[in-house]
């Protein structure tokens, strides 16, 4: 299957730049996956959508500031890290101007209060740096570091806390989850009175939800690893409702690709914690998820085929070109849809 399947025109207008004030007023385009009936609605009206004993699964991921500017020691050469993936005090960073930066570079942030040594070499600019540091790491990354936005978001970004969920807790991620930015405690106390059970993963995202597609096939596409946990109360939930028949609802691709994962590895939900590097588009089986909560994702990118081998590539298109014809709001800060089976 060709990348360029997963390809359409979007005019610039459509890309939202900030976040609206009020985070349930975003749109809400519903899609029923075994009839491609679309509907237009407030995110605010989703609760409507939900019955008792439904269960909604959230990555209550936090988003760090990752992306750090310092300068090699030795020539003075700026270079950006974007902290990846954590392994104690070694980073998985995708560095730019990386070809400055080789085994044994040590790269300073603000005067040395932070140094970051080259100790592996990967592919596309990825190299895995050791922090130096003395202190609390998270406590300097807070005063040194910047909270990422994508790159297609140019204006300025006045309240960091927008690109956070308000479920955020398990500090990790480079991006947001951003089909959970529309939820509110509001929204969430409605859900819990309709009767839906609402439970916690999480997924660190990185590189392999984020990064764009260089190949001219999906199959050659390899997906760069992220980091997920499962706690015992969140499997025992999802088990249950397996067995009850109940619905499992995912918010986001990042919860989808975890349930996904831990479902394909094991046969059932279970308290884990691991890396995934699924990669999931058309042809795929589906066995964890019943409906998912998701953003408006970029052409060609790895999310778009992951929701359109949920709901079928015709219906997704379909849903993308009505969309954009009612002026929709895109990618991170944008509107949402809901992919029901119902």
């Amino acid at each position: 299957m060709k990348t360029s399947e997963f390809d359409f025109d979007l005019p610039e207008k459509l890309i939202a730049q900030h976040p609206l004030t009020d985070r349930k007023t975003s749109r809400l385009l519903v899609v029923h996956k075994n009839t491609g009936e679309l509907e237009h609605k407030h995110f605010y009206d989703i609760v409507d959508y939900f019955k008792k004993g439904d269960v909604l699964v959230r990555n209550n991921t936090r988003v760090i500031p990752a992306r750090l500017f310092g300068t090699k020691e030795e020539t003075g050469a700026h270079v950006e890290l974007l902290l990846l993936k954590q392994d104690g005090d070694i980073w998985e960073c995708l560095v730019g101007n990386a070809r400055v930066v080789k085994i044994g570079t040590i790269v300073s942030f603000n005067q040395g209060e932070l140094k970051a040594e080259c100790i592996g070499i990967g592919d596309k600019g990825i190299r895995k740096m050791k922090m130096i540091y003395d202190g609390l790491f998270m406590e300097i990354l807070e005063s040194l570091g910047q909270v990422p936005l994508p790159p297609y978001i140019t204006e300025k970004l006045d309240d960091a806390e927008r690109y956070q969920t308000v479920y955020a807790k398990v500090k990790g991620s480079a991006a947001a989850p951003t089909a959970g930015l529309h939820f509110t405690d509001e929204i969430f106390q409605q859900l819990q009175d309709k009767g839906v059970i609402i439970t916690d993963v999480t997924l660190h995202v990185g590189l392999g939800t984020f990064r764009p597609m260089d190949t001219e096939t999906i199959e050659d596409h390899i997906m760069h690893s992220e980091l997920y946990w499962m706690s015992q109360e969140t499997a025992d939930i999802c088990n249950l409702a397996k067995k009850e028949g109940r619905r499992i609802i995912s918010v986001g691709t990042t919860s989808t690709r975890t349930l996904e994962s831990i479902f394909k590895t094991y046969g059932e939900f279970k308290e884990c914690h691991g890396e995934t590097d699924i990669f999931i588009f058309p042809g795929y089986k589906w066995e964890a998820v019943d409906c998912i909560i998701t953003n408006f994702h970029l052409p060609k990118s790895t999310l778009i085929m992951m929701i359109s081998s949920f709901a079928s590539k015709e219906y997704i298109f379909k849903a993308y070109e009505e969309a954009i014809k009612q002026e929709y709001r895109f990618f991170s800060f944008g509107d949402c849809m809901l992919i029901t089976n119902e």
